[in-house]
């Protein structure tokens, strides 16, 4: 009698398309590698290999579908954590959700920053865009008479840096609130240091 077991997330009917995201992710996950092949997706959703070439050419695609639910479900993560942050503290708590995030889904998130967006990948494009636009949209609220492209990219860059310096050990992660306590302060400073800086000099004024 045989006694292998059904693959965790076992393809019966329905969305094959999403079936397969759902298994990459959870290999993904289980594993805590980025690498991921499409016979090995095929096998855990219960399908055959050739089943996965129906809906993605290759493995980039695939990649890049499994990137864009990363993307969605960072954007819902920072609107939970404010909707719409028009302050400081509200972007600071913003920034913490977004470390936080990638602390909670590493792999998920090392895929969605780590491979190469596919511009290809309409989905992908436009969850990511859907992120920036979050950004941009905090910095004119809470900062009107900035530059938006330059202090957007600034405070991403910041967090984004946060989050993998967090992920790969270079700070402590233990737990929550230390993460939270240091990317708020981060976040402050940053924004203090901005509000510190002189009105440039019109043209010709000494």
């Amino acid at each position: 009698m045989s006694t292998s077991k059904a693959p965790k997330a076992a393809y019966h009917h329905g969305d094959l398309r999403a079936a397969l995201v759902r298994a990459a992710i959870e290999l993904l996950e289980e594993s805590g590698e980025t690498e991921l092949s499409l016979r090995a997706v095929a096998r855990r959703a219960g399908v055959s290999p050739a089943e996965p070439y129906r809906h993605y050419a290759d493995r980039e695609a695939l990649v890049s579908a499994v990137a864009a639910v990363g993307y969605r479900e960072l954007a819902e993560r920072l609107a939970s954590a404010h909707p719409s942050p028009s302050t400081p503290e509200e972007l600071a708590s913003v920034a913490v959700a977004y470390v936080l995030f990638a602390l909670q889904r590493p792999t998920l998130f090392r895929i969605m920053f780590g491979e190469p967006c596919d511009r290809d990948s309409d989905e992908r494009v436009a969850a990511t865009a859907a992120v920036a636009l979050y950004v941009r949209g905090i910095v004119e609220r809470t900062f009107p008479q900035a530059d938006d492209d330059a202090l957007s990219n600034a405070i991403w860059a910041l967090v984004h840096g946060l989050a993998f310096l967090h992920l790969d050990g270079k700070l402590e992660a233990s737990r929550p609130s230390v993460v939270a306590d240091r990317v708020t302060a981060a976040v402050q400073a940053l924004l203090t240091a901005t509000r510190a800086q002189p009105a440039p000099a019109a043209p010709g004024q000494a």
